[in-house]
């Protein structure tokens, strides 16, 4: 039991979860103020549709930044919407 508390103490320590860029595509080709604007917007979302609608169009502007640039844009690696999706009823 101890350990549990210990492990759950510790990952709340870090913090609320944060975009990086170990998990946010795009990342490198956002100025810092895009990356804080970026951030607050997914944390600001009440719904899925609404959230899913902004990961598209963010996604298609990263995408066309890196084409300009010559780069590949990296996969998305979290569904940032994912903890607004509607519950499934369960019988």
């Amino acid at each position: 039991m101890a350990c549990l508390l210990a492990a759950c103490a510790s990952s709340l320590a870090r913090g609320p979860w944060r975009a990086s860029d170990q998990n946010t595509s795009g990342w490198d080709l956002m100025s810092p103020e895009e990356r804080i604007g970026h951030q607050a917007r997914i944390r600001g979302f009440k719904s899925y549709d609404e959230c899913q609608a902004y990961r598209r169009e963010h996604h298609q502007a990263m995408e066309e930044r890196a084409r300009r640039e010559g780069r590949q844009l990296g996969a998305g690696r979290r569904d940032f919407c994912s903890h607004l999706s509607p519950a499934v009823p369960q019988r």
